[in-house]
């Protein structure tokens, strides 16, 4: 990480997910391709309710990126950053990586969701916006619309990310949306204890 330099592209990725899927990580492995380094954090969404604590999370965020294949070393885990207000944590980005071209990662469903955000106009002059399509969720052209009124410059990615979300997990117990190892670490802290799974 010490060659990033002002003309180096870095993506933010900050995930609630509860658990992290197998669908991040395809999500990372696209990142990984298309940007200099992805930085990555589990978040607590002050619009969701989490079943599972912030250390768990990360900790299982951080085993869905070592299971990546072929893993590059320019993904990295960075807890520190985290922060409920995304603001926050751009910040605590710069002070680190400097003058990078900073992209914030959203997915389909926060296109919405995003305009009121905490100061977004001033987040928006800090961080261009790539939003990841969901099968689930439509991005509706008006609310991209609302997004470039406020000074926000996005792109959608071309990705392809694979149907499954960690609600799949969480409601149905369906062990196919995680990865082994996330699996594994479930299992052993004795997180979600009141699902049955299934395969």
């Amino acid at each position: 990480m010490n060659n990033i330099s002002s003309s180096s592209k870095i993506a933010l990725f900050g995930t609630s997910a509860d658990p992290p899927t197998a669908g991040h990580q395809t999500i990372l492995r696209w990142l990984s391709q298309h940007y200099d380094l992805i930085v990555v954090w589990a978040s607590d969404n002050p619009f969701k309710a989490h079943q599972t604590n912030l250390h768990n999370r990360s900790e299982m965020l951080k085993l869905t990126i070592q299971e990546i294949e072929p893993l590059k070393n320019n993904i990295t885990l960075c807890q520190s950053i985290s922060d409920r207000r995304t603001l926050i944590t751009v910040q605590k980005a710069q002070q680190i990586w400097g003058d990078a071209e900073f992209t914030l990662v959203i997915g389909a469903d926060l296109v919405k969701q995003i305009i009121t955000w905490y100061q977004i106009e001033k987040l928006l002059k800090q961080v261009k916006i790539l939003v990841i399509p969901r099968s689930a969720y439509t991005i509706e052209k008006s609310d991209l619309a609302n997004l470039q009124a406020l000074g926000g410059q996005y792109t959608i990615a071309t990705l392809n990310a694979p149907r499954v979300s960690s609600s799949r997990y969480r409601l149905r117990g369906d062990t196919t949306v995680i990865t082994a190892a996330v699996e594994n670490y479930i299992q052993q802290k004795k997180l979600y204890s009141d699902i049955a799974t299934t395969k």
